[in-house]
């Protein structure tokens, strides 16, 4: 058995990914903040939802949630920690955790940095990370609730995953954050090649993601940064930049 993770643009620039266990054919949906995209979408792959997984609580992840789940009558998983600030959950979790899809387990990974409560899921079938926006291709969430110390550590737990796994972020920032990312390392080969392969994709109508942590760990200064200090630094100049 194994997950199959499918990016569905919504909003502006985010992504929801529809989830499908290979085995048993369920599905899930991740962050589904548009109610009408994510409906049509699901409706399009043959109309069954099994779980919603929520990464954190703002809007552009969220909203659309209980219209979704009122449609397909399918259970929401969120963090523990931030219950009071997402729709009602039928499974609330914490570092550690396993929640089922059809016959693949993910791992929940607590992430805080981008908000306290944020969380990511990891399905060692088919090797998805869902990881919302914790980790982005060539980039890392902004440090809203969380600190720098957060967030680096977050990203350690992250770059432990195996190097072939699909990292599955909420936005589609990867040409902005090649922008950026080649001041801190101009002189790094993977990550022009990788700056060339977005623009061919985004050219082309394509999403840039998933990456792969491999990718991410030779090409994304935020995950390359030896300490917390030197990623406090980068987070600061990416602020401002």
């Amino acid at each position: 058995m194994s997950i199959i993770a499918t990016p569905v643009p919504i909003l502006s620039d985010n992504y929801a990914w529809m989830l499908r266990d290979s085995g048993s054919g369920a599905v899930g949906i991740v962050d589904p903040a548009d109610a009408k995209a994510i409906i049509a979408a699901l409706e399009r792959e043959g109309g069954r939802l099994d779980l919603i997984l929520l990464t954190h609580h703002h809007d552009d992840h969220i909203a659309g949630t209980d219209e979704v789940r009122a449609r397909f009558n399918c259970k929401v998983v969120g963090a523990a920690a931030d219950q009071h600030r997402l729709p009602k959950l039928d499974q609330a979790v914490v570092e550690g955790d396993k929640v089922t899809l059809g016959g693949s387990r993910a791992r929940v990974i607590d992430t805080p940095g981008h908000t306290r409560g944020q969380i990511n899921y990891f399905f060692p079938e088919g090797e998805v990370l869902l990881s919302g926006d914790t980790l982005f291709s060539l980039g890392c969430g902004r440090l809203i609730e969380g600190t720098a110390a957060e967030m680096f550590s977050s990203l350690r737990k992250l770059a432990a995953l195996p190097g072939g796994t699909k990292v599955c972020c909420g936005h589609e920032y990867t040409e902005s954050n090649g922008r950026f990312a080649i001041t801190v390392e101009p002189n790094n080969d993977a990550l022009k090649a990788r700056i060339a392969e977005v623009k061919q994709q985004r050219a082309a109508g394509q999403p840039s993601v998933p990456s792969t942590m491999a990718s991410e760990l030779a090409a994304n200064p935020f995950l390359r940064a030896k300490d917390e200090a030197t990623f406090a630094d980068i987070r600061a100049k990416k602020d401002k930049f």
